[in-house]
């Protein structure tokens, strides 16, 4: 068929005469844009395919790349947008929690910043007694959307306030409105870990190179906008080191105050280890930091004393540190001592930073395994995400120890004969590690709840998150990405839990299983993702096996998780 349309082409070219007053025109001046000199100077040849012109002067000598570049692309790819329709809005902010390149913002507004909106920017009351007075809008940024169509599928409302619209209709009215948005501060309201006040700060990974409705880039947006200006993370190669650094831009960014995450790639297979030894240099010289500053606590009087005792008490937590930091760097100001100069040559350290590991099955169930389990045998202070794809989605879709049992992939062309590695059962057995099994798509709080104990845990976290992805094939489309993750919990194929070591110290289970039992739907699952239906259509005899095995292998996992969340399989 692909010879056919080559072949026919050449019998359908139609010439078409270029006017002879092209070869006189000169080239448009080029149009002025405020930006940074490495977009000037580096990122837009590299864009224009045009890299090889660009001096080595022009990169950092240290081989570091600036953050916050993807925002100036603006490619505006996608064929249609979501229009926000106010009337029907109940302001509940899922549109963009689950929004996979950041392209919606939730807009809480003081009449005063709203002086100067153009006439189309639209807004509501804000609803809630801590907001009162307040505006609301839900704003669209079209250049950066890539029309997935997630956001309109998860709107609760009755009637949609999301309807998907060609983005021509879009582009001309939205854009001014997103780029006055910019101007309005983020606010902290409705408590910045639950779904709707995280929407209110700021996306610290934004306008990614994710396919549209990639299934991994929302968890890691979320975690930004709650831990994103402290955070350090080591990422394995692979979908989430591509998405998150697609040279020359990088869609990890940093609020007003200039923080950030701090990202970094290392090779495949020792993403773990990358991580791990972060954490071992940022305790190390935290360890230094703190000893210091004891030693000048005993010798200082007045504020400086008072300021180096307060952040020593408060060192270990997140918000207590930052402000006992802030205050201990005004009181450092033009010291002249040269243990209180050292001191201050460390401010870098005064917040707690938040370090985690990021990658997806290839390497932390397969290539990467044997560091990972190096890592959270530690017992180190390290928080692990897992995107879970079940396939290794980014060198060509082959089967990894977490694809499934039946399921197609590079080198399981007939289906996978074995069953899934259950990494987050095995973790468990250390007894010391945080363990969450999420699906952001079927049950949003769980999701939080488990990223906020996995980072507050001091010790190794692991979050397994199921992320659905073009690889596997969804028949609805990738704009059912977040449906799916449901549709995958409520059949039973996709478990939810949390296994928190701190509850046994208490004398109470740590494991808790917050998953329905399956409602009888697995087949039908199985049957939406080509994945599984193409051995059904292809070796229907290979498909009706591995179906019956598939719908016992998971009602005996289940059965295992809830024997644990009644009490342990001992008593059983």
């Amino acid at each position: 068929m692909n010879y056919a349309a080559v072949d026919s082409a050449v019998d359908a070219i139609v010439e078409i005469p270029v006017p002879a007053s092209w070869k006189k025109l000169k080239d448009d001046a080029p149009a002025r844009r405020d930006e940074p000199e490495y977009v000037t100077s580096v990122m837009r040849p590299v864009l224009g395919q045009k890299g090889d012109t660009v001096p080595v002067s022009a990169f950092s000598h240290d081989g570091t790349m600036p953050s916050a570049t993807s925002r100036f692309e603006k490619r505006g790819v996608a064929i249609s947008v979501p229009e926000w329709l106010k009337d029907n809005c109940i302001q509940c902010n899922q549109c963009a929690f689950v929004c996979p390149h950041s392209a919606i913002r939730a807009v809480l507004a003081d009449p005063a910043e709203l002086k100067k909106a153009p006439k189309t920017f639209e807004v509501l009351d804000a609803v809630g007694k801590d907001v009162k007075g307040q505006k609301f809008r839900i704003q669209i940024n079209t250049l950066d959307c890539m029309g997935c169509g997630n956001c309109a599928d998860v709107c609760p409302a009755k009637e949609k306030a999301l309807v998907m619209q060609p983005i021509v209709s879009q582009t001309p009215v939205q854009t001014p409105n997103f780029d006055f948005s910019q101007t309005i501060a983020y606010k902290d309201a409705f408590g910045r870990d639950t779904v709707k006040g995280s929407q209110f700060r700021q996306s610290l990974m934004e306008f990614s190179g994710a396919c549209a409705g990639c299934g991994e880039t929302p968890y890691v947006k979320v975690i930004t906008q709650l831990f994103g200006e402290r955070m350090v993370i080591a990422n394995a190669t692979g979908c989430s080191s591509i998405w998150g650094a697609s040279a020359p831009t990088t869609p990890y960014c940093v609020n007003r105050d200039g923080y950030g995450p701090a990202w970094g790639n290392s090779l495949f297979e020792d993403a773990a280890e990358f991580g791990f030894g972060i954490e071992m240099a940022i305790d190390q010289r935290r360890s230094h930091l703190i000893e210091l500053a004891k030693q000048a606590a005993e010798s200082e009087t007045g504020a400086v004393k008072t300021a180096l005792n307060q952040w020593l008490e408060g060192r270990d937590d997140p918000d207590q540190s930052r402000e006992a930091g802030d205050a201990l760097k005004k009181a450092l100001k033009g010291a002249r001592k040269q243990l209180l100069k050292e001191i201050a040559s460390m401010a870098d350290l005064f917040t707690k930073k938040s370090v985690w590991v990021f990658g997806g099955d290839g390497w932390a169930y397969d290539i990467g395994y044997g560091g990972l389990d190096h890592v959270i045998a530690s017992g180190k202070d390290i928080n692990i995400l897992v995107m879970d794809t079940e396939v290794y989605s980014n060198t060509g879709g082959q089967s990894s120890k977490a694809t499934p049992l039946g399921s197609i992939a590079k080198f399981a062309a007939s289906g996978k004969t074995t069953g899934k590695k259950d990494l987050g059962r095995m973790a468990m057995t250390y007894g010391y590690v945080y363990v969450a099994s999420v699906a952001m798509g079927a049950n949003k709080q769980q999701f939080l709840k488990a990223v906020k104990e996995a980072e507050a845990y001091k010790g190794p976290s692991l979050i397994i998150a199921y992320a659905p992805c073009i690889n596997q094939g969804i028949k609805k489309g990738m704009g059912k990405t977040q449906f799916e993750q449901k549709l995958a919990v409520d059949s039973g194929y996709w478990p939810l839990y949390r296994f928190n070591p701190l509850l046994a110290d208490e004398g109470k289970n740590p494991f808790l299983l917050e998953s329905k039992a399956p409602d009888g739907t697995l087949q039908e699952f199985l049957s939406g993702e080509n994945r599984y239906a193409m051995l059904e259509r292809f070796y229907p005899e290979f498909s009706k096996q591995f179906r019956a095995e598939i719908e016992k292998d998971y009602s005996r996992r289940y059965e295992a998780l809830k024997l644990m969340a009644d009490g342990g399989c001992e008593e059983k």
